[in-house]
């Protein structure tokens, strides 16, 4: 076995039979074992061995598990830190995941779950040496069917492991079309709940003066037209999970009503007396900015504070450039099997059109372009002039992505200029796609005063696809 691709794991416990039993029950190829019955001792493993997982005991004589996590977080935040505990709380596991800590186990240990909380960890270590042994190779990743490797998302992923768990409640957040119902359902699917229902409730579909009736339900003649007692989606989510979509257009009556739910867990329907017991996990998702809506009285501070206590951000696409050619292929493999068609990517032009683009409808977007390319496509690539005519308008400014300039190669186009990065060099719009290109990249020299790494964040691309440029434009000395 390549000892590159090795993972190491420290096991800290004054427990010599717990110590034992740990590393008998983790024990597995490919991964190292060290242990320490003493929180000094395994520090010093921790310093000397640079391990990917720590997995410590909460109370232990000297320092305790948490000053281990800080001491570990502060030495590399990357290692994942497990905290094991025989007083657990959903409190304080939360605190410590706010800390840097990766998990929170209960003692007594289950040894399956163990293991599969350890494995998932010691899976997610390996694919990121993997990754780091070869960053050329464009390798798909997916985590609870969404799609991405870029830091952005590999950052979402490791939070909605940590998190998942132990929350109670939590906030989604992001731009419209950047999957805030999938992050919910992957929180769902993690958590001690994911036999239980996911319900979901979109806020800005719901009539105002039904919104409490539909949320907590309703008895029979509590209003005109309820001719039957009715439960509410609270209740239908009770030992599951509650997705609360475009919090932010809920009326603040029934934000108020939601408050006293999350604090009492316990629901009174419309037009009852008696409240009823729910155990439900509620998620809010918002491309709202949710404390502008409190500054203007649309928002209840106080239960914006019980949501957000862990809160959850899904980046915009255009923080994940890298993800597009990966978003591409997923997409286009996804349709080809939809429409029964052998489909087997863009032409290069097609490339530079996409890449260009701002996509302020993120993920969607991009899903209903590619949909919409493979339905019209006659060959085996999708071109040009099979995406929609709006992506053909001429550039307006925004933003271009990182990995653009592996497009930038492609045969010359006719369709539509080069995109002006911010730095808004040049609007001449005659000549080629070569011309533009090194017109674009002489000015922003110019005005980096030749300074290549200046020059590369001015066009928004890497100084080595810089340099390639300019070779290719005879513009290296």
């Amino acid at each position: 076995m390549n000892p590159e691709s090795v993972v190491s794991l420290v096991i800290i416990d004054d427990n010599e039979g717990s110590l034992e039993l740990l590393s008998t029950a983790l024990a597995s190829d490919g991964l190292r074992i060290f242990t320490a019955n003493n929180p000094e001792d395994g520090l010093e493993i921790v310093y000397r061995e640079h391990p990917q997982i720590v997995l410590t005991d909460l109370v232990m004589p000297g320092m305790d598990g948490l000053e281990v996590l800080d001491r570990v977080v502060e030495f590399d935040s990357a290692i994942d830190v497990v905290l094991m505990t025989a007083h657990y709380t959903s409190e304080s596991a939360v605190e410590a995941i706010r800390r840097g800590a990766s998990d929170y186990l209960n003692k007594p240990l289950q040894i399956a779950t163990l293991r599969e909380r350890i494995g998932r960890l010691v899976e997610g270590a390996a694919r990121q040496q993997a990754m780091a042994i070869d960053n050329n190779r464009l390798a798909q990743a997916q985590f609870e069917g969404m799609v991405g490797r870029s830091p952005a998302m590999w950052e979402m992923f490791d939070r909605i492991r940590r998190v998942a768990p132990h929350y109670r409640a939590l906030l989604v957040t992001g731009p419209t079309g950047t999957g805030k119902e999938l992050v919910a359902k992957a929180m769902h699917n993690l958590s001690p709940v994911s036999r239980g229902h996911f319900v979901v409730l979109n806020c800005s579909a719901v009539v105002e003066t039904l919104f409490e009736s539909e949320l907590f339900g309703h008895v029979r003649g509590a209003f005109t037209g309820a001719t039957q007692d009715k439960m509410g989606l609270f209740e239908h989510a009770d030992k599951g999970t509650l997705l609360l979509d475009e919090i932010g257009d809920m009326p603040l009556g029934t934000q108020a009503k939601l408050l006293r739910t999350l604090q009492n867990q316990e629901v009174l329907r419309v037009g009852a007396l008696t409240p009823r017991r729910v155990d439900a996990r509620v998620i809010a998702a918002t491309n709202h900015d949710l404390r502008s809506l409190i500054v203007e009285k649309k928002f209840r501070e106080d239960l914006f504070y019980r949501l957000s206590m862990v809160e959850i951000r899904a980046p915009a696409l255009v923080e994940r450039g890298e993800d597009l050619p990966l978003l591409t292929r997923h997409f286009i493999g996804k349709f080809a099997s939809l429409y029964h068609k052998d489909i087997r990517g863009l032409t290069q032009r097609a490339q530079i059109l996409l890449a260009r683009h701002s996509w302020p409808g993120n993920v969607r977007e991009l899903e209903n372009v590619l949909g919409h390319g493979c339905m019209m496509a006659l060959g085996t690539t999708v071109d040009v002039r099979d995406l929609p005519q709006y992506l053909h308008a001429p550039y307006s400014g925004a933003p271009r992505y990182s990995d653009a300039p592996r497009y930038s190669d492609a045969p010359r186009s006719t369709h539509a200029q080069t995109p002006t990065p911010a730095a808004a060099i040049s609007a001449d719009t005659e000549g080629t796609f070569e011309d533009h290109e090194k017109r674009l990249i002489t000015e922003a020299l110019a005005k980096a005063s030749g300074n290549q790494s200046r020059a590369a964040l001015a066009l928004r691309i890497g100084r080595d696809a810089l340099r390639y440029k300019m070779k290719k434009h005879g513009l290296l000395a």
